[in-house]
């Protein structure tokens, strides 16, 4: 995992979480023997996804490129909130002017020759309003793909042209032809708000972009050669820049501190407001906020090799993407195309048969406009739009959208141990007193004092905790490195060791939490402490557990770390494990349980595990490192927090439901309402008008925009 390497003093005392290499070679603590690293890096596994992941073709993506395109090509045509008001007046007048099937509402009027008027107004109504509609059927019929867009330019055309009709009927053979003003005005009107609220819906869903490009400065501090500073725009930093930044600033670049300290916001990458205190050699992302303290930092990532970048990008795949729901939704959308045509067709012929062409054409516009699958085409987008932004909220980054589909349906979750259920930091676990000589205290005191000088992480925890209870470390005359035992020293005239128990060579009554290593403190051939040292449980792990046998997930720990220290954990926690998994190994089990059938999530750092994030049903990166995430998994976590992986298994199943509500309305609507449009309950008085029609149409989209907009996430 490589979290620290700190191999400084030249102590070379293994810590085998930052090394692979055989124990044997090295001297130091022996008792790090039992620490083996989870996740070596094996160049020799596929991690590229393309080539390991036969589920997730990514080049899938290219080949929905100009069906996506075809599905949402109204979007494309015009801007609806700016044609709906200008067609507003227009259609205001018309409806005014024209009777409701003939029949003179209270605040309509007419005057001599309005029809003509009328006939006026709805032709440049029609070419201006309707202009986006037929673009988008133009575009439908091209890619083969009819749907909602070639629904409404037929509708509006037969209204509108039949309406032409019955007026020069009225002046060239003097008959009185009912005419269709009235509905053509009101369909093209609610089409055209429809198509407004549904842009304004997608745009507020999708707003995850807009909120990160915001987190950028417009301008950076740069420090010149001279120290004077060059503010320029931060489009034109380099990589290699010196920058500063104020307190207060938002960071203009991923960076790396080269002056001063200060605490940094970093919300942005964890999800939380809490400030994280950073200084010389730390890392910042561009996009956190600067605390108390000036900072300068040299330019590491700009543009597009930023992290913001990387998530925008993210977040713009995810909402353009089709999923497998969609595939479905436009499917369900040719097939209404059709129905409603031969539907159309039928009713015509029928009534015509049985009554006149003004009734054939009146059911027949009827038809065709409430069959337009306007709510469908709006059902799964909404869905996705609004949880792709919910997720992003909350460090939820969801890169393929089939994963939430996936993930709703997943049978066993594989979970990398270090990083991941574990803090992947060695902390002291315990440490008691042997005898009555010292207090623990005391022999905490001997212990920081014999580890002072080091860096390596061990000794830091010692030292840490010694700290936090207020001990003051024993000042030795003399520290030096036993080789393949651990450490000794010299303080107040007396020999000290801190070693290993295999280097003691005695057994001690003594309970050592599961899955830690025992040192042991040795006062002149006397064991006289010990500590205790492990790989701590993350607090949100237990709660992770129960949240995946609540969703009927299967837990299964797979990690590089030895039996002792897997089985450990894997009690604490209730779940199977697997113990010195190598990332081939890791791999295979992915790819033996998807040939059982099971629908995997495999869970780990993004780095080591990529194969097996890669091979899985669904990849979740936790708390990766964005590039090697980004190639390997579906899904990235940018907490570490096992709590977060709770989180994408609840929005994944809240998304899929939603998914499903809106598809169920929104296709179970458009086949019930076609028969009745048809007029197949016409005997018995129930019909629909074409205004009607397209009312309840629009209140059709409402609702399923409504529906998804109420995805909300418990935790």
């Amino acid at each position: 995992m490589e979290k620290n390497e700190n191999n400084q003093h030249n102590d070379h005392r293994e810590h085998t979480n930052h090394n692979n290499t055989d124990h044997s070679e090295h001297v130091g603590h022996a008792y790090h023997e039992n620490q083996i690293e989870e996740g070596i890096h094996d160049d020799s596994n596929p991690s590229d996804k393309h080539d390991s992941h036969a589920h997730h073709n990514h080049s899938g993506h290219d080949a929905h490129a100009e069906h996506g395109h075809g599905e949402h090509i109204h979007h494309h045509h015009g801007n609806f909130k700016e044609i709906f008001l200008k067609s507003l007046p227009i259609g205001i007048v018309i409806l005014l002017l024209s009777p409701m099937m003939d029949v003179s509402l209270p605040f309509q009027f007419s005057f001599p020759y309005s029809d003509i008027a009328v006939a006026v107004l709805a032709t440049i109504l029609l070419f201006y309003g309707g202009k986006p509609f037929y673009h988008g059927a133009i575009d439908e019929f091209r890619q083969k793909a009819p749907g909602m867009m070639a629904l409404i330019s037929l509708g509006i055309s037969v209204s509108y042209f039949y309406s032409i009709y019955a007026v020069a009927a009225r002046y060239v053979l003097g008959e009185h032809v009912m005419d269709f003003f009235f509905e053509f005005a009101s369909l093209l009107l609610i089409m055209l708000l429809g198509h407004w609220i549904e842009m304004k819906a997608v745009g507020e869903a999708g707003d995850a972009q807009q909120s990160l490009a915001e987190l950028m400065p417009k301008d950076a501090h740069v420090v010149l050669e001279d120290d004077s500073i060059d503010t320029r725009p931060v489009a034109e930093l380099k990589v290699g820049d010196i920058v500063r930044v104020q307190a207060g600033e938002n960071v203009p670049a991923d960076g790396i501190i080269t002056r001063g300290n200060s605490r940094i916001n970093e919300a942005l990458l964890t999800g939380e407001s809490k400030p994280v205190e950073k200084s010389a050699g730390d890392k910042v992302i561009g996009g956190s906020t600067n605390g108390e303290g000036v900072l300068y930092l040299e330019v590491e990532g700009t543009g597009e090799a930023s992290f913001i970048s990387q998530v925008q990008t993210l977040i713009s795949e995810a909402q353009n993407q089709p999923s497998r729901a969609e595939n479905t939704a436009q499917k369900v959308a040719g097939w209404l195309f059709y129905i409603a045509i031969a539907a159309a067709v039928i009713a015509f012929a029928v009534w015509l048969y049985i009554a006149d062409i003004q009734t054939a054409v009146l059911f027949t516009v009827t038809t065709l406009v409430i069959a337009c699958p306007h709510a469908l085409g709006l059902a799964i987008p909404l869905v996705i739009a609004r949880s792709t932004s919910l997720g992003a909220g909350r460090g939820l980054l969801v890169k393929d959208r089939e994963a939430l589909e996936l993930a709703n349906k997943a049978d066993v979750m594989i979970l990398d141990k270090t990083g991941t259920l574990t803090t992947g930091e060695f902390k002291v676990l315990s440490m008691e007193t042997l005898g009555e000589k010292y207090t623990e205290a005391e022999i905490a005191a001997f212990m920081a004092g014999i580890e002072g000088g080091s860096s390596h992480p061990i000794a830091q925890s010692i030292i840490h905790y010694a700290e936090k209870q207020g001990v003051q470390p024993v000042r030795f005359d003399s520290i030096e490195i036993v080789s393949g035992a651990g450490v000794e020293g010299n303080a107040d005239g007396r020999k000290y060791e801190l070693i290993s128990q295999k280097a003691f060579g005695e057994g001690l009554a003594v309970d050592v939490p599961k899955g830690a290593t025992l040192s042991i403190l040795v006062e002149d051939g006397e064991p006289i402490g010990t500590v205790a040292l492990g790989d701590e449980l993350k607090k949100a792990s237990k709660n992770l557990i129960e949240a995946l046998k609540q969703y009927n997930i299967k837990a299964i720990m797979a990690t590089g770390d030895n039996e002792t220290a897997a089985q450990g954990v894997a009690e604490e926690l209730d779940i199977e494990y697997k113990a010195n998994q190598s990332p081939q190994d890791k791999y295979d089990l992915v790819e033996l349980l998807k040939n059982q059938g099971k629908t995997v999530i495999m869970v780990g750092d993004g780095v080591n595990d990529a194969p097996s994030l890669a091979m899985a049903d669904v990849g979740v990166a936790v708390g990766a490192g964005t590039q090697v995430a980004i190639d390997s998994a579906d899904v990235i976590l940018t907490q570490s927090d096992p709590g977060d992986i709770a989180s994408f298994i609840e929005l994944a199943n809240k998304t899929t439901s939603k998914m499903k509500q809106n598809l169920v309305w929104g296709a179970g609507y458009n086949f019930i309402a076609i028969p009745v449009a048809a007029g197949v309950l016409a005997s018995i008085g129930i019909t629909l008008a074409p205004a009607v029609g397209a009312v309840l149409m629009s209140v059709s989209t409402v609702i399923v925009a409504i529906n998804a907009m109420t995805l909300r996430l418990k935790h």
